[in-house]
């Protein structure tokens, strides 16, 4: 079921009133029976899955706790089981057919006969999500750092809890577990909280994210069609169409959330806002780079290794990080090019900042942040061009024609005829959807900036009525007024 769907708006609505109608005993049955009502409108045979995998953390995690006092070694047989079974479901459906061809093309140019064959499988909804959700739980148990659940229908709802199970935020058991436990009564702020939040998610995904969509679908579907501006314009609006995309949801899931009285973690923080790839990747999908460095990064070893250790660890975990988020060369290419913007960023550091002061620009701290947040999100721009390309062909012609004929294509923007100015400019369409996009960005960026002191719905909540009713009926008649509402799959429903 998406967010974005008539089916939600009824389904919502229903399991929030419900959820507070019923005695308390009776409320995680609830959550757990909308949580796998909401997954099986995708496939319903999908949803054995989600039943396999839990029975089994369930199970490990158990038998883990039964041995907290002895030696490690009688609980890591059923941390591997956990960890071997999610791994390999993972495998199976998402990475075998890439690994398979790539041995094949390997059998090939070592002139070797290779056979075996392809899955044809469809990618489970959001299975890297509640997978990596649930080796978290199963890792932190074996540390002994939470207890294993005991009631399996709590444990259930914990991977299957519907606000983030496609998606995410990907929660850890501290933080989630325990409250599915609690009563939570209503509150009429958490829930006007958690529908502004809701509103706001929304908001980002139809009127700008499914926008921008379609100009980027355009130019990155055919890029061999455009060079120079054409190129940079469909790079820039997919950075602001995935931030959105994601974030969107990230919003929608969080507000559901809250409305009920859950509270999940935060995934965004204005990141193209951030003015290095390190803090860029502190504010971008928060709940993954985190997972990745309490469940990767620290036992490689961290930081408190030798230098080449360190930035070996820094490239394998954003190597991994790629292939996360989707079996092809692509991601693995988008993935190690942040892991070697760290290494380089640590490498040049001194350098870096001795140029800086050299000329000045230390002092100046306006535009030295300025010149720091341009270049970030250049880099974080130039990364994204392998993430949304096709393949890599298509990637490497992007990268290789970004600045070609800049000078021509901007003449025959400004004197040729209004069909030549709508591919080159407004990247196949008309200028009515260029424009709405541009002023969409332009919306997001001046909101995020406001943000920069604090919640502007906390803040909008301390005006007058009047202001608030004219605020939220404003962001509503934009959703009505611009949205799109054809019901397109949010973009790491794939991952």
């Amino acid at each position: 079921m998406l967010f974005n769907s008539i089916e939600f708006l009824v389904f919502f609505p229903a399991v929030a009133g419900l959820y507070f109608l019923l005695p308390y005993r009776f409320r995680w049955l609830l959550l757990l029976i909308a949580s796998y009502t909401f997954y099986m409108f995708w496939r319903v045979d999908y949803a054995i899955i989600l039943v396999i995998s839990t029975s089994i953390d369930y199970v490990c995690s158990r038998m883990m706790d039964r041995y907290m006092d002895s030696e490690k070694s009688k609980r890591k047989p059923w941390l591997w089981l956990s960890l071997f079974s999610n791994l390999g479901i993972l495998f199976i459906f998402k990475y075998y057919n890439f690994f398979n061809g790539a041995a094949a093309d390997l059998a090939h140019l070592l002139g070797m006969e290779y056979a075996a064959p392809a899955f044809e499988l469809l990618l489970p909804m959001g299975i890297s999500f509640y997978t990596f959700q649930t080796m978290s739980y199963s890792i932190d148990v074996y540390h002994g750092r939470i207890k294993a659940e005991k009631h399996f229908g709590i444990f259930a709802l914990f991977v299957t809890f519907f606000p983030q199970l496609v998606a995410g935020p990907i929660e850890r058991a501290g933080n989630l577990l325990n409250q599915l436990k609690e009563r939570h009564d209503f509150n009429y702020q958490n829930a006007a909280n958690g529908l502004k939040l809701m509103a706001w998610g929304l908001f980002k995904k139809i009127v700008i994210a499914d926008r921008l969509a379609v100009m980027v679908n355009q130019v990155y579907n055919n890029p061999t069609d455009y060079e120079g501006i054409p190129l940079i314009l469909a790079t820039v609006f997919f950075a602001f169409q995935i931030y959105c995309d994601f974030s969107g949801y990230s919003d929608i899931a969080i507000g559901s959330a809250q409305v009920m009285g859950f509270r999940l973690m935060d995934n965004f923080r204005r990141p193209y806002f951030s003015k290095s790839i390190q803090e860029f990747w502190a504010r971008w999908h928060i709940s993954l780079s985190t997972w990745f460095r309490d469940y990767v990064y620290i036992p490689l070893g961290g930081n408190r290794v030798v230098k080449w250790r360190w930035y070996y660890n820094l490239f394998i975990v954003f190597l991994v990080s790629g292939l996360w988020h989707g079996a092809n060369w692509t991601f693995l290419v988008w993935g190690g090019l942040h892991g070697f913007y760290l290494v380089i960023a640590e490498l040049t550091k001194e350098r870096r900042n001795a140029a800086m002061d050299a000329i000045g620009l230390v002092q100046q701290a306006p535009y030295c942040k300025a010149v720091q947040t341009g270049t970030t999100f250049a880099l974080v721009c130039l990364a994204w061009i392998f993430f949304r390309a096709n393949t890599i062909g298509d990637a490497l012609y992007i990268t290789t024609h970004l600045f070609s004929s800049l000078t021509e294509t901007a003449q025959a923007i400004v004197l040729n005829k209004h069909a030549e100015r709508g591919v080159l400019l407004y990247l196949g369409q008309n200028r009515e959807v260029f424009v709405l996009g541009v002023a969409a960005i332009l919306v997001l960026v001046v909101i995020e900036l406001s943000q920069r002191s604090g919640s502007l719905r906390l803040r909008i909540s301390r005006y007058p009525f009047p202001v608030r009713v004219a605020a939220y009926n404003f962001l509503l008649a934009s959703i009505l007024l611009f949205g799109s509402f054809s019901e397109s799959e949010f973009i790491y429903f794939q991952f």
